[in-house]
């Protein structure tokens, strides 16, 4: 049996909360055996996707198909048009019940094409850890002549699974009280063209001699229109969280973690400025108050998430108040090209995961889309 103790930023999610889950959409059908075959074959390689939560740790014992891969036929086809929507209905239809294992893929036939779902517990890994899985996963059910072992050798980005490489942690005996249920939420999808993005990044460098992010820009977009939307809602105060991944300047993680390797960034407006403030006004103020990312920075981080838990500040250790605030994710670059499973990328990619006042910024051709959820 395998075993390791979860993170400070696992345990905000060993409630269940915030599953990352996907719907992706294939014209072309392909024989599910390699796949599964390739599901198996990842087990020992990404083994905590395929483990159960207990008491402060992943464990792992052996794989079993029928815990973690589901398959079914429909005789009907797919309305596209009504899944790119993805309304509540949409996603209530198609998002997965809760796991057994932290990972679980259904993948169901339908007349013009095999839809897939793949759902991962957020305790299990972020993102990033989602798309590197699934990535590989796409890399290993594509025909190939070359063996298992030498495509996975090749692989540059072998995951680790340090979880408490900088700082033990233990989160044994402490049970976090499942989320609230939220009501059917409304859904709203804008897309917001590139060039517009580019035009507000060039006028911000151009008057405030300030360089700000695309990620800034439409994290902006986001809360502002967050905000119009259910004004009688928030207090004069309004949190933004924006999840930052630190692979990239903490070297202990690096780009082959398996994990949650991010932290949480939130500032807070003021409700009357942020609603009569421009957009290029509020993507400098994200942009300015960005911390610096090493491992220091991040070390103080997760102190923070431990100090949360020695003080009983339950009510606060959560990525976000969705009665105080709202979080921005940015999916913009989901590597729809690396999920080719034998029959070529796939014609949709809709997120199923949806939170109040929650925003994803998707990609969409060469403009991006923001989907919010209020």
């Amino acid at each position: 049996m395998k075993r390791v103790n979860i993170s400070q930023v696992d345990a905000v999610f060993s409630n269940g909360s915030y599953p990352i889950e996907f719907l992706f959409y294939y014209e072309r059908t392909f024989d599910t055996k390699r796949l599964r075959s390739a599901l198996q074959k990842l087990s020992s390689v990404f083994w905590p996707a395929f483990g159960e939560y207990r008491d402060g740790a992943i464990v792992f014992d052996r794989y079993r198909e029928a815990e973690c891969f589901e398959e079914e036929a429909v005789e009907r086809e797919l309305d596209r048009a009504e899944i790119d929507e993805a309304d509540y209905g949409v996603i209530s239809r198609f998002a997965l019940p809760e796991l057994k294992r932290l990972f679980f893929l259904k993948a169901i036939r339908f007349k013009n094409g095999l839809v897939l779902i793949p759902k991962l517990n957020h305790l299990a890994g972020d993102g990033y850890s989602y798309f590197l899985f699934l990535s590989v996963l796409a890399a290993l059910t594509r025909p190939t002549i070359v063996p298992f072992k030498s495509s996975l050798m090749n692989f540059s980005l072998k995951p680790h699974h340090r979880r408490t490489g900088l700082r033990d942690f233990s989160f044994q005996g402490i049970k976090l009280k499942p989320l609230a249920q939220h009501g059917k939420l409304a859904i709203e999808s804008d897309t917001i063209l590139r060039q517009d993005v580019q035009s507000i990044i060039q006028e911000a460098a151009s008057s405030a001699e300030l360089r700000i992010s695309t990620n800034d820009v439409l994290s902006a977009l986001a809360v502002k229109k967050l905000v119009k939307e259910r004004a009688d809602f928030w207090a004069e105060d309004v949190r933004l969280t924006l999840p930052i991944d630190i692979r990239g300047k903490v070297k202990e993680y690096g780009r082959g973690f398996f994990g949650n390797g991010i932290m949480f960034h939130t500032l807070t407006f003021q409700k009357e400025r942020l609603g009569n403030s421009p957009v290029q006004e509020v993507a400098i103020e994200i942009r300015k108050s960005m911390p610096s990312l090493s491992k220091e920075t991040y070390v103080d981080f997760l102190k923070k998430l431990e100090e949360m838990l020695s003080t009983g500040s339950l009510d606060e250790f959560r990525p976000y108040d969705p009665e105080r605030g709202c979080l921005v994710t940015n999916l913009s670059k989901l590597p729809s090209d690396k999920l080719d499973f034998g029959t070529g990328s796939p014609k949709l990619a809709i997120p199923l995961t949806i939170e109040k006042n929650g925003a994803a910024i998707l990609a969409k051709n060469e403009n991006f889309v923001l989907r919010l959820a209020f």
